[in-house]
């Protein structure tokens, strides 16, 4: 089982930093390139770039819990609940039919 995980391709998981302005203020965020495929995809589909993509959800956690800790964990993190949605809704789908 292990092979599945272990045998991927190691560009998968290789780190990219990326320069953005979070609120104004210049910073670099490093990520994992499978991750920052999805913010690209994310941010496409609000139609937006990835940068203000990131800013806008920085500026909202800003709102709702203050200065997070550990931002590059909440973008994971974000990645995961966008991964995760569309089966939630398709078993929300198929509960109600």
């Amino acid at each position: 089982m292990c092979r599945i995980f272990a045998g991927q391709d190691p560009e998968r998981y290789e780190l990219e930093t990326r320069r953005m302005r979070l609120n104004g203020q210049s910073t670099s965020i490093r990520l994992e390139k499978s991750f920052w495929g999805i913010l690209d995809e994310i941010a496409a589909n609000e139609g937006i770039s990835t940068p203000a993509f990131v800013s806008k959800l920085h500026g909202e956690v800003l709102e709702l819990h203050g200065e997070s800790k550990n931002f590059t964990a909440l973008l994971r993190c974000t990645c995961l609940v966008y991964r995760e949605q569309p089966a939630a809704a398709a078993k929300a789908q198929i509960a109600a039919e």
